[in-house]
């Protein structure tokens, strides 16, 4: 390991048309500690290519290998394997770093020391028109990050951006760094982040830049394509802040709210199940009965899932939590 080094690590799939803009933006980085670790995961296009111009002009910095496995896991896997650095971080070929990237995560662990995750602002961009949902996520996220609050929406989405965090490497090998072989790798390690209690620093100027475009892998591999995400969240759920020792509830009765259902029904978890829509209320779903929420009243000290997605909906269940002084993060829970 050498000490004050960060070590970039960069899976590359077909990505020839941004790779090189992503290469610049790590060159003129205002921190000028940092080797680049490229891996080039079958590509078919002229990634490789790109790669190997750069690294021969870069040679001490940049380091080019060929994934043998397939997939972002194993190419990660293979990326740490040969970085040195004590400061670890990830790039996505397809994504530009601000030029105080490196400079604001590296500052912020040397000000907190290990046991910290360091992140920052994010901002999407795209050559055609930006869908409202990444506008919305995008927000949501820095609000997250500028409140301090990364951790308490952890089931909701990835709170910690895949491509805009640092950690020590003793603190990435404490939480099991590429070994698990688990999609979506990004949110998992997020939720192994917050098993093992790292804090969450967050930057607060944008230090990383999203880019959207139709192919974009969330958007096209199989591993990403249920947006739920409730075989690994569940997990997760119970067995970091499920208290056997209270009721749960699930909160709505959509198709969200029956796929957890069915979920905990299988693993023989015990629960209740409640709607605001009259139209659910009193069906009989995978035998358990749905009732009205304010069965909730009935319920000493209960914990509720929230699986309803609707701004309008979760508005209304929100009041209802700040009526009866819940907790988010310990009381309730959303899952959409």
């Amino acid at each position: 390991m050498k000490r004050n080094l960060i070590s970039i690590l960069l899976p590359v799939r077909n990505a020839e048309i941004f790779l090189s803009a992503c290469l610049e933006s790590i060159q003129t980085q205002t921190e000028t500690d940092w080797e680049l670790i490229a891996i080039d995961d079958h590509s078919t296009d002229g990634s490789f290519e790109i790669l190997n111009s750069f690294s021969k002009k870069m040679p001490e910095q940049i380091h080019v290998f060929k994934n043998e496995e397939k997939g972002i896991i194993p190419a990660l896997k293979l990326a740490y394997s040969k970085c040195q650095g004590e400061f670890i971080t990830r790039m996505d070929a397809d994504d530009l770093m601000e030029k105080c990237k490196l400079a604001s995560l590296k500052s912020l662990l040397e000000k907190n020391g290990r046991g910290h995750v360091a992140t920052g602002l994010v901002k999407y961009f795209s050559e055609t028109q930006l869908g409202d949902g990444y506008k919305k996520y995008e927000e949501w996220l820095n609000t997250l990050s500028l409140e301090n609050k990364n951790y308490e929406d952890i089931y909701k989405e990835c709170v910690i951006p895949s491509p805009a965090w640092m950690c020590h490497r003793d603190d990435l090998e404490k939480c099991g760094a590429f070994e698990i072989q688990q999609y979506p790798e990004d949110y998992d390690l997020c939720f192994r982040f917050y098993k093992n209690n790292f804090k969450v620093v967050a930057a607060k100027n944008v230090i990383h830049h999203w880019r959207d475009y139709s192919n974009r892998t969330s958007r096209t591999d199989p591993n990403y394509a249920n947006q739920h995400y409730f075989d690994l969240k569940l997990p997760y759920f119970l067995g970091l802040d499920f208290d056997k020792n209270r009721p749960l509830v699930i909160w709505g009765a959509g198709r969200k709210g029956k796929q957890l259902a069915k979920k905990l029904v299988e693993q023989k978890v015990n629960f209740h199940w409640v709607s605001n829509n009259e139209k659910k209320n009193g069906k009989m779903i995978y035998d358990k009965l749905v009732q009205h929420f304010e069965k909730i009243n009935d319920l000493e000290n209960p914990q509720i899932i929230v699986s309803v997605a609707s701004p309008e909906g979760q508005i209304e269940i929100l009041n209802f939590f700040q009526k009866k002084q819940m907790q988010k993060g310990r009381d309730y829970f959303f899952f959409t």
